[in-house]
């Protein structure tokens, strides 16, 4: 009897082999009965994204393809005006203005606390200028607000990161890293369509194209490719940030020899804690196991997504985006401006009434009536003459004018968004509030969206906790801009418990007025009427002049040789230097003793004794000084 490396024999094989086969057979069903059941929410998406790139004579047909319109008369104008474009341009745009940055905040002003929270922000700036997270929020924003809904899929990359070692094939070892990518809706499965986060899901399905040699490389199977022409899980090009949103659209090109990746992800249940995660390709199954990553809120294994929205909607797992709300308001728009430039047309080229055989009417018809032209007709026959089209209606304007409101109503921006000179607004206290009806009008928007990028934090802090291994190394710039190579340990990053703030990286130009006021005042000064060198630099910084005075500033330096000295008082004896600003290094050995990381030592009594010498010293040089 032979048996397999596993240890099983052939008739175990088979019945190995055959439970694959079933189970595969399970998930490819379970993935086209819920891409049916997301058939019409699918149809909306292709339609916001061709409103979106200027093809804007199209609907969605009974049989759910979007399809184009045709006119009624062969010579009926059908120009797009595109006004969704540049709305949602600017949607975007205010969004990532704010320039996000994540900032763990202590849960007090305990030494532990406050390195821990220095800790994991330093980890998340490190980690999102590597992966160029800015830009991935960017994508994904663009997502959001034309269907509605993104995912940003977290992940652990095994060959991410620095080259460590070669293993002994000679193979490079990495360190890994985290990976954020943007998962599109058309790609996210859930078990069902009425619940309105990814919390309330039992399973979702993450389904791509993916390059049949790329499957082989990651997974070790052949599958077999074929040229894909669903367009629910690979036939969309990427919408883009910026001035190339204008090239958004949506693509019927097939995707050449590939095949469809279906990972399916289970949540954990009291029979199974771990979840479940299993991959199909090509009906072949190609993974099958729990789920990979310990990111839960509790330390569970749960999905690796988190989801943004545009617009939430009640009872439905997927948002409602600012495209739809739009689209009625352009097909009326372009219908009065085709309108119109027909009436224009009409009246500029006139119509001619002409008598039965009494021109060429071919002649006429090719040539119109140039200046100068000599109009022969038939002897006894009637002239031609040209009608009159009466006077250019009024409504054409009205119409035209609300609808051009009804875009800045329906699409929450004022006319300072769109416009740089709003009309009828010219105080500074009108702009001011016009400012603030943009942000209360996006604040649905902005929560999901900040919400989204903490949640991301978490995840990121809760992989680097689980993989980062025990001797990290990253580089981190201290408060006096000097960078410094940082070594730590996984078991150092907080996984639970951890508040975030998300704040602007730039300084807004309110906060700088809120500042001025502030000096004005004199609540930034102390008892004697003068500005520290600390409140002087924040204040330079605020204003875009932190290099100013901080190349000259050493306070942080000497922070920074103080905090030295207290790692190194645990175990000997320090010298103070006469060149130490003594007050700021008394200061920082008291804040270490008073701290809960000096309770927490065990030789509490020798510590104090060599810290208390310590501190006498510098009182000494102090008193030899003045």
């Amino acid at each position: 009897m032979k048996f397999d490396k596993n240890g099983m024999d052939e008739e175990s094989q088979r019945q190995e082999s055959k439970r694959k086969e079933r189970l595969a057979k399970e998930i490819v069903t379970d993935f086209e009965r819920r891409r049916e059941e997301r058939r019409k929410v699918e149809n909306g998406w292709k339609l916001n994204m061709n409103f979106l790139s200027g093809n804007q004579y199209c609907d969605v047909s009974p049989f759910g393809e979007v399809l184009d319109e045709e006119s009624t008369f062969y010579w009926q104008s059908k120009r797009a005006f595109n006004h969704i474009a540049p709305l949602v341009d600017s949607r975007v745009a205010k969004l990532m203005g704010r320039k996000p940055v994540l900032k763990v905040r202590a849960f007090s002003d305990e030494e532990g606390d406050l390195k821990a929270a220095k800790l994991a922000t330093g980890i998340l700036q490190y980690v999102g200028e590597r992966i160029r997270l800015n830009d991935t929020l960017a994508r994904g924003t663009v997502w959001s607000e034309t269907c509605g809904s993104v995912f940003y899929k977290i992940a652990w990359n095994d060959v991410g990161g620095r080259q460590v070692a070669v293993d002994e094939n000679g193979e490079p070892l990495y360190e890994g890293e985290v990976e954020v990518t943007v998962a599109p809706p058309f790609e996210i499965f859930p078990d069902r369509l009425g619940v309105e986060s990814l919390e309330e899901i039992g399973s979702v399905i993450h389904a791509q194209a993916m390059d049949v040699d790329a499957i082989y490389a990651k997974f070790g199977v052949r599958v077999d490719g074929e040229d894909l022409q669903d367009s629910s899980v690979c036939g969309y090009s990427e919408p883009k940030a910026g001035k190339e949103i204008l090239s958004a659209g949506y693509s019927k090109a097939p995707v050449l020899n590939s095949a469809i990746l279906i990972e399916r992800y289970t949540k954990g249940t009291k029979e199974n804690r771990e979840g479940r995660l299993e991959i199909v390709a090509g009906g072949k199954l190609l993974y099958e196991g729990p789920l990979p990553y310990v990111n839960g809120e509790r330390g569970e294994r749960s999905f690796p997504f988190v989801k943004q929205d545009c617009m939430r909607l009640p009872g439905a797992f997927f948002g409602s985006s600012i495209v739809d709300r739009l689209i009625p308001v352009q097909r009326a728009y372009n219908a009065v401006r085709n309108r119109k430039h027909e009436y224009l047309n009409r009246i500029s080229m006139g119509i001619v009434a002409v008598e039965d055989g009494s021109v060429d009417v071919d002649e006429l018809a090719t040539e119109g009536l140039p200046p100068g032209k000599v109009l022969v007709y038939r002897q006894g026959g009637k002239a031609p003459e040209m009608m009159d089209c009466g006077d250019f209606p009024s409504e054409f304007e009205r119409e035209e004018e609300w609808l051009e409101k009804e875009f800045s109503l329906v699409s929450g921006g004022s006319d300072l968004s769109q416009n740089s000179t709003p009309a009828r607004v010219t105080s500074a206290t009108g702009l001011q509030l016009l400012l603030s009806q943009d942000d209360s009008r996006l604040a649905a928007t902005l929560e999901s969206f900040e919400g989204a990028i903490k949640e991301i934090g978490r995840q990121v802090l809760r992989l680097y906790r689980q993989f980062a291994g025990t001797a990290r190394l990253m580089t981190l710039t201290g408060e006096n801009k000097k960078t410094q190579v940082y070594y730590f340990n996984a078991a150092e990053i907080v996984g639970k418990d951890i508040l975030f703030d998300c704040e602007e990286q730039d300084t807004s130009l309110e906060k700088r007025e809120t500042l001025l006021k502030l000096f004005e005042a004199g609540l930034l000064s102390d008892d004697d009427g003068k500005i520290s060198k600390e409140n002087k630099n924040k204040i330079l910084e605020a204003f875009g002049y932190g290099t100013y005075e901080s190349a000259r500033d050493i306070s942080a330096l000497h922070i920074a040789k103080a905090g030295e000295e207290n790692l190194t008082l645990k175990s000997e004896d320090v010298e103070a230097d006469e060149y130490d600003d003594h007050n700021l290094h008394i200061e920082e050995h008291v804040r270490y003793l008073l701290s809960s990381e000096f309770k927490a030592c065990k030789k509490q009594e020798e510590i104090k004794k060599k810290f208390m010498a310590h501190i006498q010293k510098h009182k000494d040089m102090q008193k030899q000084g003045e």
